[in-house]
């Protein structure tokens, strides 16, 4: 009897969604697809960055507030990036305004890794979706994806500033009670709206990733259903970045090159998010009866042999 009672209890769970999601994931190579998106990310955040300060230095320099927000932009969405400890000093990325012969190399390896990253990204959301990949002419892809890339720096900057104008604004309004902006009630304040920010700019590049990127037809309800859940997800990640990177720092066996462990683990686990997420769209769209690609169609009678 109790044997009977666990195998309905276990058939029960398997039935669950989450269980399904995880199972389609892991059948459909997820955990491998987000390695190897992982490591190619690392390689085309260095690059992003470098080439990205080496022609907005000036801008940056020109405007400190500015400068700050941004750093604590990507600070909060890849921790361990910039900054005291982190894989790279904010203070030598703005030392060189113009762009060198080094920020020329970067920029080839920033077209290079980003264009294969967000091609390999595209054929892992496709495949989540048991889909085969986009056999459209692959110079129209990469046109595609860079134009994507150009959209997704633009719209770190974008939020960058929204930050600042945002954060300038809430000071003022506490001002305007007399509130001190850095009494408990100010600074929470202005940690949640940047959390806030953080959280649409993802939810923001999910869906851009599960529609535009993929390519693939989503019903508009469930991709954003499914990018704010992976954007969810993110901030979770995101909350806990802090504690992941300080177990990394702490262990002596890894010191000499705990930044870069850190950030290959980090990138490992918001790349498998992003692939979790898209497959819960994709099994909802599965139970809900939507094909994603068109029945073939007969014309005339069918073989018995061919059935």
């Amino acid at each position: 009897m109790a044997i009977r009672a666990v195998s309905r209890l276990f058939d029960r769970v398997k039935l669950l969604r989450p269980v399904r999601v995880f199972v389609h994931y892991n059948e459909h190579g997820g955990p491998l697809f987000a390695a190897g998106m992982s490591y190619q990310a690392l390689f085309a955040v260095f690059a992003a960055i470098w080439v990205g300060f080496t022609i907005f230095g000036f801008i940056l320099l020109a405007n400190p507030e500015l400068q700050v927000a941004l750093t604590r932009l990507i600070s909060t969405s890849v921790p361990g990036l910039l900054g005291p400890g982190g894989a790279i000093s904010d203070t030598s990325l703005l030392a060189t305004q113009s762009l060198t012969w080094s920020g020329s190399i970067a920029l080839a390896g920033l077209l290079l890794t980003a264009l294969a990253w967000l091609a390999s990204t595209r054929n892992a959301i496709r495949r989540m979706f048991e889909i085969p990949n986009d056999k459209r002419f692959f110079l129209l892809l990469k046109l595609k994806d860079f134009g994507l890339a150009l959209g997704f720096g633009a719209a770190l900057i974008i939020s960058a500033a929204i930050s600042l104008a945002s954060t300038n604004l809430l000071g003022a309004s506490f001002a305007l009670f007399g509130i001190g902006s850095e009494t408990p009630a100010a600074l929470i304040a202005v940690r949640a709206l940047g959390i806030g920010i953080v959280f649409a700019l993802d939810a923001m590049t999910l869906a851009i990733f599960y529609r535009v990127l993929s390519g693939i037809k989503i019903p508009l309800a469930r991709l954003m259903r499914g990018a704010l859940l992976g954007a969810t997800g993110l901030g979770a990640v995101k909350a806990l970045g802090a504690l992941l990177l300080g177990g990394v720092n702490s262990n002596p066996l890894l010191s000499s090159f705990a930044v870069i462990i850190g950030l290959l683990i980090w990138f490992n686990l918001i790349c498998q998010i992003i692939l979790i997420a898209a497959t819960w769209i994709a099994l909802g769209m599965k139970d809900a009866g939507i094909h994603l690609q068109p029945k073939p169609v007969t014309t005339g009678p069918v073989n018995s042999e061919d059935v």
